[in-house]
C-alpha cells in the first residue's frame, strides 16, 4: 500500500482527488490532507507518506516552497497544477510526474503505478528541480534510466535517437538510454535549439557541423555521428540552421 498525503489549498480539489484515488487506485491509503505549506511541514514531522500529491500554486507559498523547506525528502512527489507554464517546464525537465487540473483518471492511475514501481526517492532529482527554478530556466535535464537518473545540461546533448519506447541520448563519448520516448523529449527540449529531423532523430542544432545530400539528406554532428533528415523536414532544417 502507498501511504498518501494530499496537499491543496482548495477543499473541493482535495475531495475530488480523494474520490478518484479511492475509486480507481486500490493500492493507495490516504493518511492525510493539508491546505498550506506550514500545515504540510507540521504533518511531515510525525507522518511518513510514500507519495505526496502536491498542488503547485497556493496562496501562502508554492509546492516548491515546501520542497525547499522540507530538507531531506524520503517520499515521491506527484505535482498537481492548473496551467502554470513555468512550473510545468521545470517539472518536466526534472522528470517528475504531474497531473493537470481537472485530473484525468487514466493519468492519475499511471502516476500511481509509476510511483509504486520505484522504491524510495532521489534527492538529486529534487535538487535539480530547485536549481532549475532558482536559475530562471532549465539548467539540467533529469533523464530517467534503469538504475536511477542522470543529469545533463541541454547544451551538452548532441543528439537523441529513438529505440521503440526508449531513447538513446548522446553526449561527447557517452550514451545514455532514457526511459521516455523521443516525442516526450522533443516536447521538453523544443525551445532548447533541438530539431526533430526525422521520426528517429532529435538533433541539437548547435552541434551540427555539416549537411550532406548523398543518397538522401544527412547531418554530421560534432561527435562524428550522422543523423538523417527526412525529405519533408529538409527546408525547415535549412531555414533554422542559418540562424545558429
Amino acid at each position: 500500500m502507498l501511504n498518501v498525503l494530499i496537499v491543496d489549498d482548495e477543499k473541493a480539489n482535495r475531495n475530488t482527488l480523494k474520490k478518484l484515488l479511492n475509486e480507481y487506485c486500490p493500492t493507495v491509503n490516504i493518511i492525510g490532507e493539508t491546505s498550506s505549506v506550514e500545515e504540510s511541514l507540521e504533518f511531515l514531522k510525525t507522518h511518513k507518506p510514500n507519495v505526496v500529491f502536491l498542488d503547485v500554486e497556493m496562496p501562502n507559498g508554492t509546492g516548491f516552497d515546501l520542497i525547499r523547506r522540507a530538507g531531506k525528502i524520503d517520499f515521491k512527489i506527484i505535482f498537481v497544477t492548473a496551467h502554470s507554464h513555468y512550473a510545468i517546464k521545470a517539472i518536466k525537465f526534472s522528470a517528475f510526474d504531474y497531473l493537470l487540473k481537472p485530473v484525468d483518471t487514466d493519468e492519475l492511475i499511471a502516476a500511481v503505478k509509476n510511483a509504486s514501481a520505484v522504491e524510495g526517492s532521489n534527492q538529486e532529482q529534487y535538487t535539480s528541480l530547485l536549481e532549475n527554478l532558482n536559475n530562471g530556466g532549465p539548467q539540467k535535464l533529469a533523464v530517467p534510466v534503469k538504475d536511477g537518473f542522470v543529469f545533463l545540461a541541454p547544451e551538452d546533448i548532441i543528439r537523441l535517437q529513438a529505440d521503440g519506447t526508449y531513447t538513446h541520448i548522446f553526449i561527447s563519448n557517452e550514451k545514455y538510454t532514457g526511459t521516455k520516448n523521443i516525442k516526450e523529449y522533443e516536447q521538453i527540449l523544443h525551445d532548447q535549439n533541438f530539431f526533430r529531423s526525422h521520426n528517429s532523430h532529435l538533433i541539437n542544432l548547435k552541434h551540427v557541423k555539416r549537411f550532406s545530400r548523398l543518397d538522401g539528406y544527412f547531418v554530421h554532428m560534432s561527435d562524428g555521428s550522422v543523423a538523417e533528415i527526412s525529405r519533408r523536414k529538409k527546408e525547415e532544417f535549412l531555414e533554422l540552421i542559418t540562424k545558429h
